[in-house]
């Protein structure tokens, strides 16, 4: 197993780096966040034809250009050091990989080429009003017509689900329980009956909608797979995405890291730069244990991610809890340093608190992924099985 990135690899960071620097910056941030859609739909055009992001994961032979889960996670901490105000996270993690792991080679052909393009965004359509990203939690239900089918439900915090114009629905059979008769549909978003509306978030770098399915007819070809049968692959597909969100936090954790140190260093307090004190050495020098834990944590998930090893769904427990609570640890100790003015709208730290907060439910909560790290090593309350 090898740790460290290839020079193609190294050479993709940087260019992300410098890219990322001009057009994500705070100024471009804010502009976007501020903005009806919460995205700049030309910078997202960019992305997708002159970088082409888009289409890192997705194979040649669809329309991609076929590099792997070390490459993604190398983007996606450039990404969330900048907080890009994208749906990059939504339409890969969530669309592509939702596509990959779960499609037919039919609708791969289909689907797959639009992503990679930038010109279709898409988006998993799967929390409800419960809460739980568990298949307990899956109420929307599906019905035969003929040869197609129909949806009902309601999908709550769906990312970037005002801009999506593909959604990948997660709905059951009616009389289906637990894990049994889950089903995947790529659905249009302008298809009659689906209702689209967009929610207030306090992270306004990574909007949310709420989405209505009154009735929505699709055809037979929108259940991914062909199978009513798809949790498992519902699970590698919020594994999967778990660990491209816990690559963002790192970037984050990091950035919070680089303004914290460089802020203590410039603010003098009794004659001194407070950077010289030695509580503010402490909280620094924890600051800095917990970013480069958070980051092998996520690169070993994205190397088990690139090779499918069988300890994937562990890791991406592991990276995402731990990933978690380091980025919403350095964002919360980066205001304390900041003191009055970090959570002042002039200074960024508030947008990584904000967006540290919310990345850390997205996905389920550390404790959730602790509990299913507690479940696949086989402890109980009572200690080892």
């Amino acid at each position: 197993m090898h740790f460290s990135f290839t020079e193609d690899q190294h050479a993709l960071r940087e260019s992300a780096r410098a890219f990322l620097a001009d057009h994500s910056s705070s100024a471009r941030v804010r502009a976007a966040m501020e903005s009806e859609l919460g995205y700049d739909a030309q910078l997202w055009q960019r992305i997708a034809a002159e970088m082409g992001w888009t289409a890192i994961t997705v194979p040649e032979q669809h329309g991609g250009l076929g590099l792997g889960y070390i490459e993604l996670i190398a983007l996606l901490e450039e990404m969330g050091a900048h907080l890009l105000c994208a749906p990059f996270f939504e339409s890969v993690c969530f669309g592509a990989n939702a596509i990959l792991v779960a499609g037919s080679d039919e609708q791969k052909d289909d689907l797959l080429p639009g992503i990679a393009s930038g010109e279709t965004i898409a988006t998993l359509a799967l929390l409800e009003a419960g809460g739980t990203w568990s298949a307990a939690g899956v109420a929307a239900t599906v019905r035969r017509n003929g040869a197609d089918f129909v949806l009902d439900g309601v999908k709550t915090y769906v990312p970037a689900g005002h801009i999506a114009n593909l959604l990948i629905v997660a709905a059951r059979e009616h009389g289906s329980q637990g894990t049994s008769g889950v089903g995947l549909f790529a659905v249009p978003a302008d298809s009659p009956g689906v209702r689209i509306t967009a929610l207030p978030t306090m992270d306004q770098t990574r909007r949310q909608a709420e989405v209505r399915l009154e009735g929505v007819r699709v055809g037979a070809t929108s259940l991914l797979g062909g199978s009513m049968d798809a949790w498992r692959a519902v699970e590698k597909i919020l594994q999967l995405a778990a660990i491209g969100l816990s690559a963002e936090q790192v970037g984050g954790a990091d950035r919070c890291l680089e303004m914290t140190v460089q802020y203590a260093k410039e603010r003098v307090q009794f004659g001194r730069q407070i950077g010289s004190f030695q509580a503010i050495k402490h909280k620094c020098a924890d600051m800095l244990l917990k970013v480069e834990s958070a980051r092998s944590a996520s690169y070993y998930a994205g190397w088990a991610a690139s090779v499918d090893d069988p300890e994937l769904p562990l890791l991406a427990s592991l990276a995402k809890s731990y990933c978690s609570e380091a980025y919403f640890h350095c964002a919360a100790e980066s205001i304390q340093i900041h003191g009055g003015v970090g959570f002042t709208w002039e200074y960024d730290v508030h947008l990584h608190f904000k967006r540290a907060r919310s990345a850390e439910l997205l996905l389920g909560a550390p404790s959730d992924h602790r509990e299913q790290i507690a479940r696949r090593l086989g402890w109980g309350n009572g200690g080892r099985r």
